[in-house]
């Protein structure tokens, strides 16, 4: 999977993301809304940033950053379902695109650092 691909799920996800704090806010969960709304939509960003970064260097530490995040949004999925403010479905299908997201950072920087001596 190329930065290209890795942009663009982290953009759809983000996009969920944001479907999804609406759907919080309308259930008055401003706290976990803004919480996961901040970390789900970083990671897209974070990798757009990556994109342009200065060194290998800094393209594996913004990916790294990037994943840091896509970590913590597990954490609000996982605490948003198991609180009952998300279904399993969703819940189910949110952690699978998130898990992609983990996986595929996680390819990317120990390829990125192999080449980097």
């Amino acid at each position: 999977m190329g930065e290209t691909n890795v942009a663009e799920l982290s953009y759809r996800f983000a996009l969920r993301i944001v479907k999804l704090d609406e759907y919080l806010q309308a259930k008055r969960q401003f706290s976990l809304a803004n919480q996961i709304l901040r970390s789900g939509t970083s990671i897209g960003a974070l990798v757009v940033e990556a994109q342009y970064a200065q060194s290998k260097a800094d393209f594996v530490n913004k990916l790294h950053i990037a994943l840091k995040e896509a970590g913590e949004t597990r954490y609000w999925l996982r605490l948003l379902h198991d609180s009952r403010y998300l279904e399993t479905k969703i819940y189910t299908s949110l952690l699978s695109d998130v898990e992609s997201l983990i996986r595929i950072l996680t390819k990317s920087i120990n390829t990125t650092k192999a080449t980097v001596k």
